[in-house]
């Protein structure tokens, strides 16, 4: 583990997140395993993106602890995908990676990543990511089997250190040299600033990987914790319609991309397996009198109905020719040569 060097990603894009962006970029200053850089990536803001700049280039939190803070313009078109290659591009370290903008990581997060590369067939080192809810709890009726719907570790992922199919982008890191072989993440599938919370760019990404690579392992390791700030607006079951019929638009997209079988591999266990146990539990619980046990049973329902039903949309769109993603699906990355600013 000794030597090894991580640049870590921050994408930004709204000043309404101001504190939560200085907190990412300190929680990572604060790492036990010192980050070589902190690049901040600003999606097409240019008053953030000045602001910023302000912020680290001049008085005390310029000379902080924890590596250099490298404030970026995104390179590319508006979006997720698009910032986060734009980091790849310039990053100098022997590894990258990802962290949300409204979440800090725990002190240990980059060394528990560090662990998982003593093994030179792993290429990618995914985290728990833990929700911190506006409200101060957990809304009784919100199912923990949907936890990725507010970007969070989800009820059904193995514990401990395993291998998955792909690991969840907020909370992530990767081999500079993965990017080498599949190119950086894929524009026209994430978020671009669209009001649609569409997502998977970092599931297309990891099948792309398994492809190229074919002997990488993926992994995740439950100890590498972030902790992820949920507004009240996603605590809200309409929020919660909203996104599962988004995924459904955005596994179409994968699938699209890198076809069924993969695209769809994780998610024939979660809603065969993970999902059932969770309407059983939650009617349990209801008939225990445990609070929001019929809700939480129902919310899984209309999660499930949700998401097939804007994945049925999007495949009857494409099949008709008829656009529905917000962009051409591409996978290209601007690299200059690696480590150059």
């Amino acid at each position: 583990m000794n030597g090894r060097t991580f640049s870590v990603v921050i994408c930004v894009y709204t000043e309404d997140r101001w504190t939560d962006i200085l907190a990412a970029v300190e929680s990572v200053r604060r790492q036990s395993l010192p980050a070589l850089e902190t690049l901040v990536v600003v999606d097409h803001n240019p008053r953030l993106l000045e602001r910023l700049t302000e912020e680290f280039t001049a008085g005390p939190e310029a000379a902080g602890p924890g590596g250099e803070v490298r404030v970026l313009a995104n390179a590319g078109p508006r979006g997720l995908s698009a910032g986060r290659n734009t980091g790849i591009s310039v990053a100098r370290g022997e590894f990258v990676a990802f962290l949300d903008d409204d979440a800090v990581a725990e002190q240990d997060w980059l060394r528990h990543f560090a662990e998982g590369y003593d093994d030179p067939r792993v290429t990618a080192v995914g985290g728990r990511t833990l929700p911190v809810w506006a409200s101060g709890r957990r809304p009784a009726w919100f199912p923990e089997e949907f936890d990725w719907v507010v970007g969070c570790t989800y009820r059904g992922l193995a514990p401990g250190r395993v291998p998955v199919r792909n690991v969840l982008g907020g909370n992530a890191s990767f081999r500079r040299t993965a990017f080498d072989a599949v190119g950086g993440f894929a524009t026209g599938i994430g978020r671009d600033g669209d009001k649609r919370p569409l997502g998977c760019e970092e599931t297309e990404l990891c099948i792309r990987l398994g492809r190229a690579l074919p002997d990488a392992v993926l992994l995740m390791d439950d100890r590498a914790v972030i902790h992820h700030k949920v507004p009240a607006v996603r605590e809200r079951f309409r929020y919660f319609r909203t996104r599962t019929y988004a995924e459904g638009l955005s596994k179409a997209l994968v699938s699209h991309s890198v076809g069924s079988g993969k695209g769809l591999e994780t998610e024939r266990r979660y809603t065969t397996r993970v999902l059932p146990a969770g309407v059983v539990r939650g009617l349990r619980d209801a008939l225990l009198g445990r609070p929001g046990g019929a809700r939480r049973a129902g919310a899984i329902v209309v999660g499930v109905a949700a998401a097939a039903a804007g994945y049925a949309v999007a495949r009857a769109r494409a099949r008709s020719g008829v656009a529905f993603s917000h962009g051409p699906i591409t996978t290209y990355a601007p690299r200059p040569e690696a480590g150059t600013p």
